[in-house]
């Protein structure tokens, strides 16, 4: 790839919903992980599967806020347990004693029956309730995996599946012992496209995966050669432990912060003229809107089920372009 020239362009991906499709692997986890999430309470076997369509968590997900998939799935239990009476804290030390009992005690009739009557049913709550608050949940939704994050753990087995967990985290999986959704995952952009983009221009990825599962598609579709730099989620959470060993205040760096983006534009910025950022999500574009680099945002629709409110909400969140599909990427980097 050529770097020398100071009239190339850096352009930076977003990973999910841009490079990679994530319908079946990301958001059939978010839906999977709430549907099992209540495995054990009374009239489970009643709740529909799936719980709800992926256009309705897409609506949720489009509002914004949310750092990870592990946000939006927390969201969407405190939504449903809206519709679920709450069980008493059992007061057992061992988390997931505490969570099976918890749910043991609770009833999902009421839920079942309104997620089968309603068409968007995750986003009418969120209309009724707002981002809701909710202790009971949130007591599952602390620590990290093998720690006490219930959510967190359901939500990583699902995803990663049983081999790929256990090589990960070192611990046997809990809930699901299968082969992992993120083998559904697929190629949304041709990779012709990024080796004639690379040949002048730097590229660069900024993603809000963890660093393995980031990796994990970068070898599979064999793209790792196109990119400079690679920033992921670890990368935000080593800055904001350094950052609070040496101020002691906390941070969150996870986009909508444009950390990513100033860290890599700092990283080329002797070997590139002008900045583009290319994502799917509001917070995407309020990144590169709030960037010192004075990155520009380009919100790309291809992935989505509902493609003029997404086109508003990008708009909304600062994007300079709104594009169909990478057919118009050439023509505005040029």
């Amino acid at each position: 790839m050529n770097k020398q020239t100071k009239s190339q362009a850096l352009i930076v991906f977003d990973m999910d919903g841009v490079i990679v499709d994530v319908s079946g692997s990301y958001r059939e986890t978010v839906r999977q992980t709430a549907r099992l999430f209540f495995n054990g309470a009374g009239s489970w076997e009643r709740l529909p599967d799936p719980l709800f369509p992926l256009a309705d968590l897409a609506r949720v997900k489009q509002s914004g806020g949310l750092n990870n998939d592990w946000d939006l799935t927390f969201l969407v239990i405190k939504l449903l347990f809206t519709l679920v009476e709450n069980a008493a804290d059992p007061g057992d030390f061992d988390p997931w004693s505490r969570y099976r009992t918890a749910i043991g005690q609770c009833d999902v009739a009421v839920l079942a029956e309104f997620l089968k009557s309603e068409k968007m049913p995750i986003s009418t709550l969120m209309n009724r309730t707002g981002s809701v608050e909710n202790e009971f949940v949130a007591t599952f939704y602390t620590g990290d995996v093998g720690s006490g994050n219930i959510i967190k753990q359901i939500f990583q087995e699902i995803y990663l599946g049983k081999e790929l967990f256990e090589s990960t985290y070192g611990i046997p999986t809990k809930v699901f012992h299968e082969k992992g959704y993120i083998n559904q995952e697929k190629l949304m952009i041709d990779k012709n496209l990024l080796e004639s983009l690379s040949e002048n221009n730097t590229l660069a990825i900024a993603t809000g995966r963890p660093r393995v599962e980031a990796d994990y598609p970068l070898d599979l579709f064999d793209l790792r050669k196109f990119f400079s730099d690679i920033l992921t989620l670890d990368d935000c959470l080593e800055e904001e432990r350094k950052i609070f060993q040496r101020e002691k205040r906390k941070v969150a760096l996870s986009k909508p912060n444009p950390y990513m983006l100033d860290a890599i534009e700092s990283a080329q910025k002797d070997r590139v003229s002008k900045s583009f950022f290319i994502g799917d999500m509001p917070d995407d574009m309020e990144a590169a809107s709030r960037s010192m680099a004075g990155f520009i945002g380009i919100g790309i629709l291809k992935s989505s089920s509902d493609k003029e409110r997404l086109k508003r909400d990008l708009i909304a969140a600062g994007a300079d372009y709104v594009i169909e599909d990478f057919e118009a990427l050439k023509k505005i980097v040029e």
